[in-house]
């Protein structure tokens, strides 16, 4: 009788503000550690976001419910709890890999709810931003370093009257062991060399999770003469003067209207410096599973939670306007069950991420807890993984999305289906765009004629994801101030 294969384990990796392209075939991004992660496994080329900003989709990562159900519709940091204040009992797929007897840690950038007490949450060894990573302090002094590190040089900063400049890129002038995400990788290099030779046989959850590439893009000199600005690509969008998209639009492309090209690419080239830094972590944490022999039996993961608009539509970082580079991020996956080499171009979404880790470690799917089942409209990815032709037709090419606006509260909500995309601004005109015939977003068809049609039939698929997961801001809006979509919550007929 043959020895049933040990349950497999689970390496999680999470980037902050990572674009989809950085990791592309051919990308100016250099990356060979995650890309041989995918040439052993499978990449994601259309991995979508619900919401534009950390926190929201964070907690959507791990929950498997968009923002208005779980609670974070933005950053705790910055708004009173009742903008984003995690709701109780609500599923979590950490907690049933904790039920389910795996011994699980934590290390880095949370940003899930305000408590910052992972136990909570399924996890037993953490070290996150509660306490400013207290391991991170006494790393530093190990390496005779202050304990706050000196001002960048170098920098791309913008100036307005009234605030404080803000500081988009910059060089550190700290050796490269000095960063974060180098300490932030050494914990799980610890992590996986402890469960190698722990006494007991039980597998094991680690998620490591960066504050890299977020802004501002400070990164060690070694790292930034890796790129030569004067070979950024320019974007196609550019030059966009973002006529006949909302007002909002233009006001924050006005944050950058001082910026010459050259310190655009300047800063996007640390950017891709920041990335490349953690490809050189990743590279450490894999060859640790390797050396320890537990590569085969590894799940791993690696996702981003929102992207950066890097010089599109003459913009930096992320938020309102409502772009595929704010929205797609990258992922990819290797190991047990996870086919080698395959590239998947079908639109997804970390709802469906969430309603897969489960299943692809051999376990039953995510308890709903005190969540209404309807509410978690994830799908699994198992059949994008097989190589069943009908499954992979019948996949669905419909992504919603969902932004509350982050402080300033601007409503959107955003549908992308077959070559379309279209957004709902409850603040200004809505957007309408031919994603095969417009892939750069330049021209808003919301307001033609000729597409009246297939606009209705977004904003019917729109409202039908909002009833089902009981968005009642918006399905319930039928004041008569609250009547300029295209067609109400009530539908067509």
């Amino acid at each position: 009788m043959s020895t049933p294969p040990p349950q497999p384990n689970l390496l999680f990796l999470i980037t902050d503000q990572q674009r989809a392209d950085t990791l592309a075939p051919g990308s100016v991004c250099s990356t060979p550690n995650l890309d041989h992660l995918a040439q052993r496994g499978t990449r994601f080329e259309s991995c979508y976001a619900p919401n534009p900003i950390c926190a929201p989709v964070r907690a959507s990562l791990f929950t498997g419910l968009l923002p208005h159900n779980h609670g974070m519709v933005d950053n705790p940091h910055t708004v009173e709890s009742y903008r984003a204040n995690l709701k109780d009992d609500l599923p979590f797929w950490p907690r049933d890999l904790e039920q389910a007897g795996y011994h699980t840690a934590y290390f880095g950038k949370w940003h899930v709810d305000r408590s910052l007490k992972l136990n909570n949450f399924g996890f037993h060894e953490f070290d996150t931003e509660a306490g400013s990573y207290h391991g991170y302090r006494a790393y530093r002094r190990q390496l005779g370093l202050p304990e706050k590190a000196p001002p960048p040089v170098d920098t791309v900063r913008v100036e307005h009257k009234g605030y404080q400049p803000f500081v988009l890129s910059g060089i550190t002038p700290e050796p490269p062991e000095a960063m974060l995400e180098e300490y932030v990788y050494q914990r799980g290099v610890q992590f996986i060399n402890q469960q190698a030779s722990a006494p007991d046989s039980r597998p094991w959850a680690l998620v490591l999770s960066t504050l890299a590439p977020h802004d501002p893009y400070i990164v060690p000199r070694p790292y930034l003469e890796r790129y030569d600005p004067r070979q950024i690509p320019q974007p196609a969008s550019f030059h966009d003067d973002l006529a006949g998209r909302p007002a909002i639009y233009r006001r924050i492309q006005q944050v950058w209207k001082d910026l010459e090209w050259d310190q655009f690419a300047q800063a996007i080239a640390a950017y891709y410096a920041f990335c490349s830094l953690i490809d050189d972590q990743v590279g450490k944490v894999l060859a640790a599973l390797e050396q320890t022999g537990q590569a085969d039996n590894t799940l791993v993961v690696y996702v981003s939670d929102h992207g950066d608009y890097m010089g599109a539509h003459r913009l930096m970082l992320k938020g309102i306007p409502a772009y595929d580079q704010a929205y797609r991020v990258p992922l990819l996956m290797a190991g047990p069950g996870i086919p080698r080499g395959k590239t998947i171009s079908q639109r997804l979404n970390h709802l469906d991420l969430a309603a897969s880790i489960l299943p692809l470690l051999g376990l039953d799917p995510m308890s709903p807890r005190g969540a209404d089942p309807q509410h978690l409209i994830g799908r699994s990815l198992l059949p994008l993984l097989g190589e069943n032709p009908q499954e992979l037709a019948a996949w669905s090419s419909q992504h919603f999305a969902e932004c509350q606006g982050q402080r300033f509260a601007y409503t959107q909500r955003i549908l992308w289906w077959q070559d379309y995309k279209y957004v709902f601004n409850g603040f200004d005109q809505d957007e309408f765009y031919n994603l095969a015939a417009d892939p750069h977003e330049m021209r808003n068809r919301a307001q033609d004629p000729a597409q009246a049609g297939v606009i209705a039939e977004m904003a019917d698929r729109m409202w039908e994801v909002m009833r089902q997961t009981g968005d009642t801001n918006m399905t319930e809006a039928e004041y008569g101030m609250f009547r300029f979509l295209p067609v109400g919550p009530r539908g067509r007929s």
